[in-house]
């Protein structure tokens, strides 16, 4: 049944289970076992089911549509927003219901929930007896619960959902339904006031009020590119509908108070706004045209007396329409967000109508980029600011020695055969440790993870590059002027920002890569020495003479050793503080201290969002803890300096006492290699590990920003593709236009041609006989019977041919015509 209000339709989707993508999120992404929430999976999965379901205007769909959309917000605050499920909804509006949008994308899911929710208040609106004040009343406060629904999603959940939203949700589209509802809210409050027999003065301001959100519906229905042509006009003829009402109910009010001629004026101003209303009549359904038509007979009638009387008996002036007053408006239709929607907090929770929010025991989504955030700054602290800074103080001793040509020079005097046991323990290290091979090994794998970032950084750039190709290619194609959209390093300035920022890092990560394989194979001999048998070491090391150490020789020695068994120790204290700190730093569990500080958030802040700025605090207090840790570095480092000191001073005592000496030099740089060649190995291996941690590091690097071309291109391509819609609709209508308007021209040029030179006369004109320059026609034969001859034109019937033809047709003299012959211009006609 035709109706002279309109109802927003149902969005409709396809059955997912969001439950599937949770549990997997959960038993990725945290400690907890998904098998703790089974019955909040369960439920998730039943609320979306109830809601989307929900699809006749009837009161019971408004809880199970309100219900999950207050869930879908509170899970919001746990989980990302891309939690892996596509959503699939087809539009409502616009000529593409037919086509599905998916979006994996929990805000684009909530925003559908939310517009069928206002189209289900729309529909109980419409579904109200609005011939009683009580319909009317309760078809106002559903219209005005929709249009706060719509306001909601404008203003609070499509700008947030980070991705483009479906083209009926576009700002425009939103807009115009937003004030299409709010014109029929005030509109039910003006009938209910007519119905009241309120005053005409209050009756006035109401239906102007009514015009002009049917005016804004209208406007801003022409700029999107979903509302249909139908509802545009619709809501212009209802403009013009109630803004000849309010002029109509004002000139009621001037006759009231005896204004006769502004009455007058009123009511001729009603009357161009109803013709104006009913241009649109072919447009419009019989309700919304009776409509009009009633009132222009109402008003025609009441015009037709006030001017009678006017001119017959009170003869007052009637003011034109730019000296009446505008009418003072009277808005009482606004945008109600409903409870539910607007303070979900309200609905969930101990109390709540809705019951307890779901997934309630799991930590926040926040919480826990929090908790890795903590872990980033607090391995950081700990690796950069104090092992790596103990190590290199470390590796300053070991170049001192290796300087010093020490231990070997001692080790050769003090042993001149055999091995010494410190060559022995280190030779068996590497031998347990499968040394070369686990060199070659961890340079293979360090290898592949290198390849593999390689290879997903190369694809984003790929992607980068042929958007901006297609985007070039689009610009010669269709010009600057007309394809002026950003290019595309502007609109994705930090994706671009990122290809150098990760090039760098490919790039010095593959001179670090090169120098760990240049000290490999600096020290690759040696160490197959140490990764052989004992047999193999005592071949490389040549034995010598037992030398006579004098005196001098013997207390040098002795100091020597004395000062490097320091440095063992200085060395052998430095690992266990690096082993105390890692060990303070596992222990250091933040998950339990965040939970309390996120329960007092929650509490104080009820469904306040939780971010991760929240816990700075916390992480500021908590990272103290290792601040003594930090100052052990001083206190190391003042200690080593010492040492070092004391070291050259015992080296240099050891060589003047056996200057002259050379019986042990061989042996001492056979030994000196070999100790070079661990303490080598063991920078590779440190290398090593720090290498494949990059690696793995960049990997989540190079995948977020893979991810993010693909999301990029797609939104670039999605809005190319409309670009190139709208231009290709705007040349063909352009086209059209230009077509019909030649013909128009043509047309007209062709009548003046032929008719405006002579007036009429009694004597038939005869038509122009057309010609062809410089070309002779050929001499006229007999007609051939049977067969059409372009000169006389069409005949229909024998006996009409042969009439005479003195009678010609002319369009300046419409009753001449010559019966039997076809005049084009008259077309063709079958009596």
């Amino acid at each position: 049944m035709a109706s002279n209000i309109q109802f927003l339709p149902f969005r409709r989707t396809h059955t997912v289970l969001l439950s599937t993508a949770i549990r997997q999120y959960i038993s990725s992404k945290y400690d907890q076992h998904p098998d703790m929430f089974v019955t909040d999976l369960t439920a998730i999965d039943k609320l979306r089911a109830d809601a989307v379901n929900s699809l006749e205007p009837h009161a019971s769909g408004i809880r199970k549509l309100t219900a999950y959309a207050a869930q879908l917000i509170w899970i919001g605050g746990k989980f990302p927003i891309d939690i892996g499920v596509d959503f699939t909804w087809y539009p409502a509006l616009g000529y593409n219901t037919q086509t599905p949008v998916s979006q994996n994308n929990l805000r684009f899911e909530l925003a559908n929930v939310l517009f069928n929710l206002a189209a289900l208040y729309s529909q109980l609106a419409v579904s109200m007896n609005r011939s009683t004040s009580e319909g009317l009343k309760s078809a106002c406060n559903y219209f005005c619960q929709a249009a706060g629904v719509i306001s909601h999603m404008k203003e609070e959940i499509i700008p947030d959902m980070r991705s483009a939203p479906p083209e009926d949700m576009d700002t425009m589209t939103l807009e115009s339904i937003q004030q299409l509802l709010l014109a029929q809210a005030q509109e039910c409050f003006w009938s209910k006031a007519v119905k009241d027999g309120m005053k005409d003065g209050i009756i006035a301001r109401l239906a102007a009020k009514v015009s002009d959100f049917y005016d804004q519906a209208a406007e801003h229905g022409t700029k999107s590119n979903t509302i249909s042509t139908e509802w545009i006009h619709h809501m212009t003829a209802k403009h013009h509908h109630f803004a000849a009402a309010a002029q109509y109910r004002a000139s009621r009010d001037c006759l009231d108070k005896q204004n006769y001629g502004e009455e007058v004026a009123r009511l001729r101003d009603s009357i161009v706004c109803v013709n104006e209303g009913l241009k649109e009549s072919r447009y419009l359904n019989k309700t919304v045209l009776g409509d009009l038509n009633g009132l222009k007979a109402r008003v025609s009638e009441d015009l037709k007396r006030a001017e009678k009387d006017n001119d017959i008996i009170y003869l007052m002036p009637v003011p034109p329409k730019s000296e009446l007053r505008t009418l003072d408006r009277a808005g009482m239709a606004t945008a109600r967000v409903p409870q539910e929607i607007s303070d979900p907090a309200s609905t969930l929770g101990e109390g709540g109508q809705f019951g307890q929010p779901l997934f309630a025991k799991l930590v926040p989504y926040a919480v826990h980029i929090a908790a890795s955030i903590y872990e980033e700054r607090k391995n950081r602290l700990v690796n950069v600011n104090i092992i790596d800074e103990l190590d290199a103080l470390t590796n300053k001793m070991r170049d001192l020695l290796q300087s010093l040509n020490l231990p070997g020079s001692l080790q050769a005097l003090e042993k001149p055969l055999g091995l010494p046991p410190s060559l022995i323990s280190h030779a068996e290290e590497i031998r347990q440790q499968d040394g070369l091979h686990r060199l070659q090994r961890s340079m293979h794998e360090t290898s592949k993870l290198r390849a593999n970032d390689v290879a997903i950084y190369q694809e984003g750039v790929d992607l980068l590059r042929s958007e901006a190709a297609e985007d070039d290619r689009a610009k010669l194609k269709h010009g600057t002027d007309r394809w002026n959209r950003q290019p595309s390093q502007q609109a994705a300035e930090k994706l671009y920002a990122q290809v150098t920022q990760i090039d760098g890092y490919l790039k010095s990560a593959s001179s670090s890569d090169d120098l760990v394989k240049a000290k490999l194979k600096d020290c690759e001999k040696v160490l197959q020495v140490l990764s052989g048998s004992d047999r193999d070491l005592e071949e490389f090391v040549p034995s010598s003479r037992r030398a006579t150490m004098t005196s001098n020789v013997e207390r040098a020695a002795h100091n020597l050793r004395n000062v490097l068994n320091e440095v063992s120790r200085l060395e052998a204290r430095r690992k266990r503080q690096i082993e105390k700190v890692r060990d303070k730093a596992k222990r250091d569990d933040i998950n339990e201290v965040i939970l309390a500080e996120t329960a007092r958030l929650e509490r104080d802040m009820p469904m306040q969002k939780i971010e991760p700025a929240n816990f700075e605090t916390l992480f500021e207090g908590r990272l103290e803890r290792y601040d003594e840790d930090r100052k052990l570095i001083t206190v190391e480092s003042k200690e080593q300096d010492q040492l070092s000191a004391q070291l050259k001073e015992a080296n240099t005592a050891f060589a003047n006492a056996r200057k002259g000496d050379s019986s042990t030099r061989d042996r001492e740089q056979a030994l000196q290699r070999l100790e070079n060649a661990y303490l080598k190995y063991k920078e590779i291996v440190n290398n090593l590990n720090t290498g494949r941690k990059f690696y793995n590091d960049l990997a989540n690097i190079v995948t977020r920003f893979r991810d993010g071309c693909k999301n990029f291109v797609y939104q670039r391509r999605a809005e190319a593709g409309q670009l190139e819609s709208d231009l290709s609709d705007a040349v063909s209508a352009l086209n059209l236009s230009q077509v019909t308007s030649l013909q128009d021209q043509k047309q007209r040029e062709t009548l003046r041609s032929q008719y405006s030179t002579k007036a009429p006369s009694s004597e038939p004109l005869t038509a122009p006989t057309p010609t062809r320059a410089a070309v002779q026609p050929p001499p006229p034969t007999a007609p051939t019977p049977g067969i059409w001859n372009p000169e006389i034109g069409i005949k229909f019937g024998g006996a009409l041919a042969q009439q005479p033809s003195g009678d010609m047709h002319n369009p300046a003299y419409p009753s001449t015509k010559t019966r039997g012959q076809w005049d084009m211009n008259q077309g063709v006609r079958f009596g």
